[in-house]
């Protein structure tokens, strides 16, 4: 009945304080599944989860042949899960797995998703607390779908909700903002984060929560385009109206008076630069997306699996049943 997605990275330590927690609580619900989606990892993550599989039928393992990253590996968890419901979590105990029977019980009152929004956040820093609330500040401003703020993977989606997750075409990922464009009755339940029980994050750091906040913007919206358009035709306006004042100057005062000066001169031009440069990167940020689409590359790739059917092995509807008990 419900699949749970957990995507994995040099999380050895973590890997049955979780399970410890997880299994009563799927037990109480019904049938399940755990999924992990591990990133190859140099320390014993996947020799961990192994051992537990031995002891636990409804433990499976999927195996990526390189690091794709937490986004792919969530995404292929979704896309080969089983379950009428599907539970996306952290293994590091942040996001508590007692939760997860608060996010199915919502689901009978006719909710397709359902998310956790973070009231507080245990263990982050003022910097990191700061940079995630203005990120989901702008990206709501500017968005076509409204993407709900304090909120990250931690959710339960339906099957149907799936299914229109596989017709999506994009190679981001970005599960909050793909889930927002699906649609659907959505609601949300608060909790307070925990702070991570061990080892250190090696997902969503600081430089991974710009990189998704950019996937956020320029996955979802095209106002950075229009904004640039609005600033050069602001600029050239300003400018224009500078070279008549200048005019103006030179004429009333003599062939010698220059009021603005070289160096004032000089910090415009620079200014000028940075906009252009501004507009170039915005517009490189569209165009390489639409590279990576074109290309149509897989999302990620499946190299073997343990206790698990991959039904796509490389993103949505490509196929090939790689794997099942090894």
């Amino acid at each position: 009945m419900i699949s749970v997605v957990v995507p994995v990275y040099k999380e050895e330590e973590n890997i049955r304080p979780f399970l410890a927690r997880t299994i009563p609580v799927l037990q109480r619900l019904g049938s399940y599944e755990v999924i992990f989606a591990l990133d190859p990892s140099p320390d014993g993550t996947e020799r961990v989860i192994r051992e537990e599989i031995a002891h636990n039928d409804n433990l499976r393992l999927m195996v990526f042949s390189r690091r794709f990253g937490q986004s792919a590996a969530i995404m292929a968890g979704i896309f080969n899960c089983r379950g009428q419901w599907c539970v996306i979590i952290d293994v590091d105990l942040q996001d508590p797995p007692e939760l997860i029977e608060t996010l199915w019980r919502k689901t009978q009152d006719g909710f397709d998703v359902v998310r956790a929004r973070r009231e507080s956040r245990a263990g982050e820093t003022l910097l990191r607390r700061v940079v995630t609330a203005a990120g989901y500040r702008l990206i709501n401003q500017i968005a076509d779908v409204p993407i709900p703020r304090n909120t990250g993977e931690f959710r339960i989606i339906s099957r149907r909700v799936i299914e229109e997750l596989r017709l999506l075409k994009e190679s981001h990922g970005f599960l909050r903002g793909l889930v927002a464009l699906v649609g659907f009755p959505q609601t949300e339940i608060l909790f307070a984060r925990d702070a991570r029980r061990a080892g250190a994050g090696n997902y969503n750091r600081y430089i991974g929560s710009i990189r998704i906040g950019f996937d956020g913007i320029f996955g979802f919206s095209t106002a950075p385009l229009r904004m640039m358009v609005w600033a050069g035709f602001a600029i050239a306006l300003l400018s224009a109206f500078a070279i008549l004042v200048m005019l103006g100057l030179k004429f009333w005062h003599g062939r010698e008076y220059y009021p603005m000066g070289i160096p004032t001169i000089t910090i415009l031009v620079l200014f000028m630069g940075g906009v252009q440069l501004t507009a170039v990167g915005v517009l490189g940020e569209y165009i390489g997306r639409i590279y990576d689409e074109v290309r149509q590359r897989p999302l990620y790739i499946v190299e073997r699996a343990v206790n698990c059917e991959v039904r796509d092995a490389h993103g949505p509807n490509t196929g090939g049943v790689i794997a099942t008990k090894s």
